[in-house]
């Protein structure tokens, strides 16, 4: 019973030992600091810019998209119609001006008659052979075709200016259609599905949110004595806890100006009632892209940051990707 006992301790005692060996994580070099954070990427919601009813989602969660992809498409039913309207009444406007253009042409010739019996009878009055009293009907007759020009100036300048606005009216009309076919504003990842065919949508509502996958950082939290010697750009490495076996380079892209209290889930109590400054450690684009499939954001791991440009990476954080 007593060796029994004795061979359950020894074997407790080892596994423990080995336990220990393999959870330990090595002494950092100076100058080499380490915290914990999660994953996060840069997100963007894909709203309506104007009320209306949503018609399609082309994408659901999880999937690839790129810049410039066509992701959901409002009902235009309504400003189709409008645009139908507004085009008849700029066709209306157009005849319009060409009416008051073949008018101006005939007060024109009305006027140029005036003002030729005009001087013709001014010639005669002059000569005695016509009265002053024919003289002052052909000055009145000048007068009046002289306004009849002016008019029809009028009639083509509003004609004009019912063409311009009526073209002004189709193309804010023309905006609305063609901002309701909502596109993806960046390449990345479609996250939420917020909203589904059917739904009234309010101007600026979301409908779908993206990850941009070639913009992720972990946020960590460093204290005072190592974010104060923190320049930006600084080298460092992400180890994921999913992954211990990789290690991802990466740099510091953020170092918040003021400090802050460390939230709940990265640190222990004992760290939180400390202060500490907001650091986000940047992965690279390239890494990203390359290994797109596989990013994802939340996923919690350490980051280690070299505060120091004399500190040498230790063996066991050399760059290592799949």
């Amino acid at each position: 019973m007593l060796v029994a006992s004795a061979l359950v301790i020894i074997t407790v005692a080892t596994g423990g030992y080995l336990l220990w060996r393999k959870l330990a994580v090595p002494r950092l070099p100076v100058g080499i600091v380490m915290a914990n954070g999660r994953t996060e990427a840069e997100r963007v919601d894909v709203a309506s810019k104007f009320p209306g009813r949503l018609k399609q989602v082309l994408v659901k969660e999880g999937d690839t998209v790129t810049a410039g992809q066509t992701l959901a498409i409002m009902d235009t039913a309504e400003y189709e119609a409008e645009l139908n309207d507004a085009r008849a009444t700029k066709r209306q406007a157009e005849r319009q001006l060409d009416q008051a253009v073949a008018l101006m042409a005939q007060r024109h010739s009305e006027l140029d008659l005036a003002v030729v019996e005009l001087e013709r009878a001014e010639k005669l009055a002059a000569k005695g052979y016509t009265p002053r009293q024919v003289v002052d009907q052909r000055t009145s007759a000048k007068i009046t075709a002289q306004a009849a020009v002016n008019s029809a100036q009028a009639q083509i300048d509003l004609a004009k200016a019912n063409i311009e606005s009526t073209a002004a009216r189709i193309d804010r009309i023309q905006t609305y259609i063609n901002d309701s076919v909502l596109l993806a504003p960046r390449s990345g990842r479609v996250q939420y599905r917020l909203a589904l065919p059917g739904e009234v949508m309010a101007a600026g509502g979301k409908v779908l949110t993206l990850l941009d996958v070639t913009d992720v950082y972990m946020t960590v939290f460093l204290p005072t004595q190592d974010a104060g010697r923190l320049p930006i750009g600084a080298e460092a490495r992400i180890v994921f806890d999913a992954a211990p076996q990789y290690v991802v380079p990466a740099s510091v892209s953020f170092v918040a100006t003021e400090a802050q209290f460390t939230p709940k889930y990265v640190e222990t109590r004992s760290e939180r009632e400390k202060l500490m400054f907001r650091v986000k450690v940047q992965i690279p684009r390239e890494v990203l892209e390359k290994y797109a499939a596989w990013v994802k954001t939340g996923v919690p791991g350490v980051s280690y940051i070299r505060v120091s440009q004399d500190a040498v990476w230790p063996d066991y954080l050399t760059v290592k990707l799949p």
